[in-house]
């Protein structure tokens, strides 16, 4: 006789486990702790077979049926119904192993060793923000394009042009990285070619006119907050470094005898030297005593002496002087420096940009030689600091012997290329 609900309801647990029958294989287990579970009995290739339909009551006497009626018609086709559950639970396991965060996360982690701290801070930081929330659970193998351009179209809605090109960018990045170890087979993002709209090149804001920068570094050097963001203000100018490098710098990478800063450049990871002026010694010298027993960085940060200065700090005292960010932002002095040097000073281009860490192009191939005119270089460096003084100080600049640096190699240097 058929189950009904009423009959389910009113049956009282015993010391051991019965059944109660329903019909065509179905029945509900009653168990001594009072639960209550569907089972369907089945035959499949002459032995007999259990399947699990779900738990009494969140699985109601009806829905029972159905389930039953569904597994009684892949046995009628020929298909196991228990296989048929563990093929597809091991698909939903795999598909899980397989999410584009699961796979993206990997991707990051195996990047990270090559990228600069900083980068890989945000990149990680935008995939959780933009893209893990809408793309994350899902399978890489399942993201079509318009998938990925409806989460690229939240970014660049809110006014991101660029954030949103940044993650398609990384979208790519992470299918190709899926498709080198197996678990694709396309990029759906090579399609989305075109689909954003377009970024508006922008350049930092920067002073590179002499008689605009002679004012800014009267400001720099009448900043009145703590000693290392002062010093931080007046190395920026004379040094040209990333911001970056500049704050994360180590003393254990500076000689102040020999007048130079030895370290790896965040971008390409370069073994890189900055000759020290006398200016820049001097500024050092100043800080040495105040940071240096207490830090391994130059530039340590407020909080704690284990950790540098943030990247906020020298942008927040040039707001506090009341330098607005349409004039001028940490990297616009590598702009000044590329600039004047060029334009005013009249130094070989290929200096300035292996100074600035950019790739220079060679006939002997040394585009990552950072020794490479090295005396030169520290000859241009103390003329800009000099040149720096004399605009600060709204003095004339008159040409002296150490503008005559030494020349270059006899195989001239080809095109510049900026990393």
């Amino acid at each position: 006789m058929p189950l009904t609900d009423a009959k389910i309801r009113n049956a009282k647990t015993s010391s051991k486990q019965f059944k109660l029958y329903d019909e065509r294989g179905l029945f509900l287990l009653v168990m001594p702790e009072g639960g209550r579970l569907w089972r369907f009995r089945f035959r499949f290739e002459d032995k007999e077979k259990l399947l699990a339909l779900g738990i009494y009551p969140d699985v109601t006497l009806k829905e029972a049926r159905e389930r039953r009626d569904e597994a009684r018609k892949l046995v009628a086709a020929g298909i196991d119904p228990c296989a048929q559950r563990k093929a597809q639970k091991s698909a939903r396991v795999e598909r899980a192993a397989n999410s584009f965060e699961v796979i993206a996360r990997e991707w990051h982690e195996r990047q990270k060793p090559t990228w600069a701290p900083s980068h890989a801070d945000r990149v990680l930081r935008l995939m959780e923000r933009d893209l893990f929330p809408w793309l994350g659970g899902t399978a890489i193998a399942d993201l079509t394009p318009p998938t990925i351009l409806e989460v690229l179209m939240k970014i660049a809605d809110r006014g991101a042009i660029e954030t949103a090109h940044r993650a398609l960018t990384i979208v790519g990045q992470v299918n190709r990285f899926a498709i080198a170890s197996g678990r694709l087979v396309s990029d759906p993002a090579r399609d989305l070619r075109g689909a954003l709209p377009p970024t508006i090149d922008r350049h930092f804001p920067a002073i590179v006119k002499p008689e605009d920068l002679g004012p800014l570094l009267r400001v720099l050097w009448g900043y009145q907050g703590s000693l290392a963001v002062r010093c931080a203000l007046r190395l920026a100018p004379m040094l040209a470094v990333r911001p970056g490098e500049l704050r994360s710098a180590k003393w254990s990478d500076i000689d102040l005898d020999a007048a130079e800063w030895r370290f790896r450049l965040s971008k390409t990871r370069q073994e890189h030297i900055v000759p020290l002026a006398r200016q820049a010694i001097k500024v050092l010298q100043e800080l040495h005593p105040v940071t240096s027993p207490v830090s391994e960085f130059v530039f340590p940060s407020a909080r704690t002496p284990r950790r540098c200065m943030s990247d906020n700090a020298v942008l927040s005292a040039l707001r506090r002087s009341d330098i607005p960010k349409e004039a001028l932002v940490g990297h616009g002095f590598r702009a000044a420096f590329r600039t004047i040097l060029d334009e005013v000073l009249g130094f070989r281009v290929e200096l300035i940009e292996h100074q600035l860490g950019h790739a220079v192009k060679d006939s002997l191939g040394r585009s990552y030689n950072r020794t490479s005119h090295l005396p030169a270089r520290k000859a241009m460096m103390q003329v800009w600091s000099d040149y720096l003084d004399v605009l600060r100080t709204n003095q004339k600049f008159e040409k002296g012997p150490q503008e005559e640096v030494p020349k270059p190699p006899t195989s001239p240097l080809s095109e510049v290329e900026l990393s």
